[in-house]
């Protein structure tokens, strides 16, 4: 089948502990393989898109943040139907607990602790993201005796991708990521074939790409790649600005200053990211490049059981009658 001929459909999804998430036109769905062998699936109907979802460079930061919640929600959901995290013997300190505060009380408590502690986690790796590449530039820029001042963002940009794929490439060596990212390459196959306009069975799915230029992935890329070009166009330099010497505090304070203009980052790269997935060309193949590229490492080839879980999650995402999915 050409290009020509393919369909470009709006089903996305996402990879969850061992199941998959799909979202449809109207009607979102979730599969995940249970520790009997057995698969659960669960369907909702979708809202209907507000004015704010479908406008040009507004709804890039709103569906983001939308899509990451609901993708939240189904890990967490997975993680409980799959037994993926059942706990062994209770401890002593968990005996303790359920005498101390009751089981409802020590369940609460010990949610609120993971929840602080994932927290900190992020934050932390959030500020090591932003912070670092900053910092080491104002490093090198003491180092040299040249104005190098122009390459800041650049500078900068190079090096988010290159933490971002070293952590990609570092998580994908433990077993639970390596087949998270095996579903991550099921969902992507599942979609290839469906827009082949071919029957979503197993040895469909098998042979087809478990790439996809409107990946999650792409769409990270896309937007450290959009962000450089952003931060030098905006010249962000509070050092000179408030006379402040202390590299630290003036590394901080561009990191923050720079936090207002992440939405127009965002907004541009999801508009990137949709005009890659509706047309093949020149442009939309070099924007797409990168981020195929990176897919590597953030997809595996999947089993066919694996491929059964995807298909399951799609199906009931296929469009209804009078239903449009065209991307």
């Amino acid at each position: 089948m050409s290009k020509e001929e393919q369909k470009k459909t709006t089903i996305g999804g996402q990879a969850l502990i061992e199941g998959v998430m799909m979202k449809g036109v109207s009607v979102g769905a979730m599969a995940v393989r249970k520790k009997d062998g057995s698969i659960y699936t669960e369907e909702w109907e979708l809202k209907e898109k507000k004015w704010y979802n479908k406008a040009l460079f507004i709804r890039g930061c709103i569906n983001f943040v939308s899509q990451l919640r609901e993708g939240y929600s189904c890990i967490m959901k997975s993680s409980e139907i799959s037994g993926a995290f059942e706990e062994g013997e209770p401890t002593g300190f968990d005996r303790f607990m359920v005498k101390t505060f009751g089981e409802k009380g020590a369940d609460r408590i010990a949610g609120a602790i993971g929840a602080i502690l994932s927290f900190i986690m992020v934050a932390a790796m959030l500020a090591v993201f932003l912070f670092l590449p900053s910092y080491l530039f104002t490093l090198l820029e003491g180092a040299v005796s040249a104005d190098i001042s122009g390459w800041k963002s650049a500078f900068e940009g190079v090096m988010k991708l290159a933490l971002f794929i070293a952590y990609m490439a570092i998580v994908a060596q433990t077993k639970d990521i390596r087949r998270t990212y095996e579903y991550h390459g099921a969902e992507h196959k599942t979609i290839a074939c469906y827009e082949a306009k071919k029957e979503l069975t197993v040895e469909n799915v098998r042979p087809m790409t478990r790439f996809h230029p409107r990946c999650g992935t792409s769409f990270i890329i896309i937007t450290l790649l959009v962000s450089i070009l952003v931060y030098s166009i905006v010249p962000i330099e509070p050092g000179i600005w408030f006379g402040i010497e202390n590299k630290v505090i003036s590394t901080a304070l561009r990191v923050l200053i720079k936090l207002p203009f992440l939405p127009i980052v965002v907004g541009i790269s999801y508009e990137l990211i949709r005009l890659a997935g509706r047309h093949s060309n020149i442009f939309t193949k070099i924007i797409s490049a990168p981020g195929l590229w990176t897919q590597r490492l953030t997809t595996r080839e999947p089993d066919d059981k694996q491929i059964e879980i995807a298909i399951a999650a799609m199906t009931p995402c296929l469009p209804k009658e009078n239903e449009n999915d065209n991307w």
